[in-house]
């Protein structure tokens, strides 16, 4: 497929803008399906870019934040509890992805929402991008005041435009950038807490020892829930994986146990090495806390350069620690900058039916970052991530819930995946309903509105009500509101022979470019297809199909 070609003119084509939407979106298809033709790499490649962008350095602040406040033991447990329910969560969501080759905001439309139900979802997930890339350039703010002695706001700046150039140039660019800088950064992560350990293993035991400074003797299960309410605001990570897993290769028989390799250490795999990270925050934080104190321990720059300052020389200590530091911001936050910019333009675009390009909303997600770090942020990490913690788990469960649950279980959500408009109704109680619940519950029970007691308990009450609501409410639509229509108009078959996506190519009589079979329907103004930004961008609605009359659906399998 060309995406240089030029676009033959039509009565009905598209204006300039939409024109421009097609063209920037064959780069790294925003707002649509990611075709076969385009996804030439390995699945080995994506899973190491896929990685790439969980460098970030937001977990040692979040371990050892925990870590500080409860002590190890209840830090650790937090953290493994944490991750046993985001690789769960993750795994359906993950294989969605990578089998369908369609990103986060896609499979959710499909899975219990609507096409414009997801717009609330795209927004949680939006937020989560800003956040975290808040998070991360305040840390390599941090560096740069330690190492070069540049101040926070000019440190804060710097992170921020550093990133932009980068975030340009879409999957083909990151996929270099993150392949090429893994084995350094994984090199300086782990060689200090090896040489630590084995230099001194009393370390050891001081790390297992530390009791934190809430009171608390042996294990507690308040301060075990608080804590894995935290790291499970990482749980949208999954949608950033996803950015990148979209674009694996068809799985067939030659590369099925490389296929699933790469999806499930790419997929929610990620959270093992997020969680080791956590704990090796905890282990640092300790390690550090007498030299440093409280207030500076949960400061990535610091434990590294403390762990540095340990096994080399006093001069070289700082240019590494800053390095790490460096290349962990760089890595991560163009992944955060190039997700933001998807998801926001992915909501804009079906609310308003107009795109302005997606470089338009790179600069609103970092905009959103860069203020957020000007008013300090790091500093009330914790409270920003257990409150959005709650959103989040909200929307990934209620997805994973209605992916093996409603689909695989019920049957009362059709098996693949639907994206389209026209296709999906505009808003289905299903996933709203639950998200909204189990959300707003949890996020009520966070600031003590239902008591002391229960505050601890928000990420349980958030993940076991959207569980629970999402197959209910799904029983009680008799699954009604997933499929405005059953048939896309178009009679060759969505999937090949192997259960893969289409590859065979039609063409959009709007826009007059070539597209593959999943991303079409049929048109209901004209005998032609057209293609789903096309649709998206239809203001009027005139190539829209009719609906169906809605009736109770048992989707077979």
């Amino acid at each position: 497929m060309s995406t240089t070609a030029p676009r033959p003119t039509a009565p009905d084509a598209t204006g300039p803008a939409e024109d421009q939407a097609v063209s920037e979106t064959l780069e790294d298809y925003t707002l649509r399906f990611a075709p076969r033709g385009y996804r030439r790499w390995t699945p080995m490649v994506v899973a190491t870019t896929a990685l790439g962008g969980i460098a970030y350095m937001a977990d040692f602040s979040i371990g050892a934040g925990i870590g500080l406040a409860h002590g190890t033991g209840n830090a650790l447990l937090a953290i493994a509890v944490a991750a046993v329910v985001i690789f769960v969560s993750g795994f359906p969501l993950a294989y969605y992805g990578a089998r369908y080759n369609i990103d986060l905001d896609l499979i959710t439309r499909g899975a219990g929402f609507g096409y414009y139900g997801s717009v609330l979802t795209s927004v949680i997930f939006a937020s989560f991008t800003f956040i975290f890339f808040a998070l991360e350039g305040s840390i390599m703010a941090q560096g740069l005041e330690l190492g070069l002695g540049l101040p926070l706001w000019l440190g804060y700046l710097v992170s921020t435009l550093m990133v932009i150039p980068l975030v340009v140039h879409g999957m083909k660019a990151l996929s270099r950038l993150q392949v090429y800088t893994t084995p350094v950064w994984l090199l300086l992560m782990v060689g200090p807490l090896i040489y630590l350990i084995a230099a001194d293993p009393g370390t050891v035991d001081r790390f297992l020892a530390y009791a934190g400074t809430d009171g608390h003797d042996g294990v507690d299960t308040a301060s075990v829930l608080l804590g894995a309410g935290v790291c499970l605001s990482l749980i949208a990570q999954i949608g950033e994986q996803i950015d990148y897993l979209r674009f694996m290769p068809p799985r067939t028989e030659a590369n099925r146990r490389t296929w699933w390799t790469a999806v499930i250490m790419a997929g929610p795999g990620w959270v093992v090495l997020g969680a080791l990270k956590q704990a090796i925050g905890v282990f640092l934080a300790v390690y550090i806390l007498a030299k440093v104190g409280p207030d500076a321990a949960p400061e990535p720059i610091r434990q590294f350069r403390g762990a540095f300052d340990a096994m080399m020389p006093s001069w070289l200590v700082l240019p590494l620690a800053v390095a790490l530091v460096v290349i962990s911001q760089i890595k991560i936050n163009v992944t955060n900058a190039y997700s933001g910019s998807l998801a926001w333009t992915n909501s804009f675009t079906r609310v308003t039916r107009h795109y302005p390009g997606r470089m338009v909303f790179v600069l609103v997600n970092v905009g959103f970052a860069l203020t957020l770090m000007e008013a300090d942020m790091f500093s009330f990490l914790n409270d920003i991530l257990g409150f959005y913690s709650n959103c989040a788990i909200a929307w990934v469960v209620t997805v994973a819930t209605d992916i093996g649950v409603n689909k695989y279980l019920l049957r009362l959500s059709p098996l693949q995946p639907e994206f389209r408009r026209g296709m999906l109704y505009a808003v289905n109680p299903v996933g709203v309903v639950a998200f909204v619940a189990a959300s707003g519950l949890s996020i009520a029970m966070y600031f003590h509105l239902l008591g002391d007691t229960l505050q601890p308990y928000s990420p349980v009450a958030a993940a076991v009500l959207a569980f629970t609501l999402t197959p209910l409410t799904a029983v009680v639509t008799k699954g009604r509101y997933y499929l405005r229509r059953a048939d896309d108009g178009i009679a060759e078959p969505l999937l090949d022979a192997d259960g893969n996506p289409s590859a065979v190519v039609l063409d959009c009589h709007v826009c007059r470019r070539p597209y593959e079979r999943p991303d079409l329907a049929a048109c209901a103004a004209h005998e032609a297809l057209v293609c789903s930004l096309c649709l998206s961008t239809d203001t009027a609605g005139d190539h829209v199909l009719p609906a169906d009359p809605p009736v109770p659906a048992r989707y077979p399998h």
